[in-house]
């Protein structure tokens, strides 16, 4: 189904109010912290569609300590589809800090005024929005279940997200619309925020078998990343998406990386998909390091299931994340694409498989032998956060 057509001066004068509401609220103060006296830590997952994104914001999400949100800013590109992503980036930027700040009023350009927990963008996923205070059907610490969740909690009142949120100490949203890194610039300075990045990448040619997957699911927004003015795009014969998704991960990995300004060091960590599919459990502990978590006895269980399931390939439903065999996963374009389409989002993404340590496959027999590893060692130090700034784990 489209969306009515919009006039490109309607979209102008939207993006206008969105720079005045971000003016306005980079000028207010915060909302109240929780009865605890720490910190609270905000965590950024910044990563593209179809790249393993929604297991890891799960890996938050069911943390107890953690109040997570899946992809907030769909609400924007929802709302200003006539909009490209470069002059969307303000106003999902407004939305990012408001939401960390848990100051749910930013939710009222994009919600009915008269609203319900199931006016969230994939609110259900969201344990921290299944439990109290939120709702009940989970307690706080135990593992939850979209599927539970969505009837017993649908209706409950949106106001209620917000006093979910102020009851962390951890707020944690997964975002796969910032397509650089500089466009985070004021968060990473922003004296209210407590900001870490969770860069997630995953190898360019298992992103295109995924993609191909959900196609459908994906259009509107493929139409956004290439700036259609609104026209939706189901097929991308020229792999147009897939290039610019490497791009942006290049230019990311780059900036901070490769000289980072002083206020990113020690705040971003850049995570592949397959180290988390290969050797989940010791890479999570990482993860949750970088976070200042730690990981329950019970969330390892979890996770053990979640990543030794029986299933091997991507979910026909573009945000679901079910029990599969990770590994599996991680390779199974290799079966699926045939050597031509390797062959073109290779040389698209060159720049991406060099920087992010991927092997390419010169040949069918190269792409099919599994026992070629195509993920490479990275080199020493690569990949690091400086220890200095990291926070404490909490149990």
């Amino acid at each position: 189904m489209r969306l009515p057509r919009v006039s490109s001066s309607a979209v102008t004068v939207l993006l206008l109010a969105q720079t005045c509401l971000l003016l306005f609220l980079y000028s207010r103060p915060g909302p109240s912290s929780p009865a605890s006296s720490e910190e609270r830590v905000h965590v950024l997952v910044l990563s593209s569609w179809r790249s393993g994104s929604s297991f890891l914001g799960q890996l938050f999400s069911q943390h107890p300590n953690v109040f997570y949100l899946m992809e907030p800013a769909w609400h924007v590109w929802t709302a200003l589809s006539r909009g490209s992503a470069p002059a969307l980036h303000m106003a999902v930027r407004d939305l990012v800090r408001s939401v960390f700040l848990c100051d749910m009023d930013v939710f009222d350009a994009y919600l009915p005024w008269r609203r319900n927990l199931s006016d969230l963008f994939q609110w259900a996923v969201s344990r921290a929005l299944c439990s109290p205070p939120a709702c009940s059907a989970f307690s706080r610490d135990a593992i939850s279940n979209e599927a539970v969740c969505e009837p017993l909690c649908a209706r409950r009142p949106f106001s209620l997200v917000q006093e979910a949120c102020r009851s962390y100490s951890h707020v944690v949203l997964k975002e796969v619309r910032f397509f650089n890194l500089q466009v985070l610039y004021p968060l990473l300075t922003d004296p209210l925020l407590n900001l870490r990045i969770v860069h997630l990448v995953r190898d360019p040619r298992a992103v295109l078998r995924s993609r191909e997957l959900t196609a459908k699911a994906l259009a509107r927004d493929n139409g956004i990343v290439l700036g259609t003015n609104g026209t939706w795009v189901e097929a991308d014969p020229r792999l147009r998406v897939v290039s610019e998704v490497c791009r942006s991960h290049v230019r990311i990995a780059e900036a901070a990386l490769s000289k980072p300004p002083p206020f990113l060091r020690g705040r971003y960590l850049l995570v592949r998909f397959e180290d988390l599919a290969q050797n989940p459990l010791p890479q999570i502990r990482a993860l949750y390091a970088f976070a200042g978590l730690n990981l329950t006895p019970q969330l390892e269980a979890w996770i053990l299931n979640i990543t030794h399931g029986v299933g091997t390939g991507a979910p026909r439903e573009a945000f679901k994340t079910t029990s599969r065999d990770a590994l599996n996963v991680s390779q199974a374009w290799r079966h699926a694409l045939p050597f031509s389409k390797i062959r073109r989002v290779q040389k698209l993404c060159a720049g991406a498989l060099r920087l992010l340590r991927y092997r390419p496959v010169f040949s069918l027999d190269e792409q099919r032998d599994l026992s070629l590893d195509l993920v490479l060692p990275r080199s020493p130090g690569s990949f690091q956060w400086t220890s200095s700034t990291k926070a404490q784990p909490r149990p």
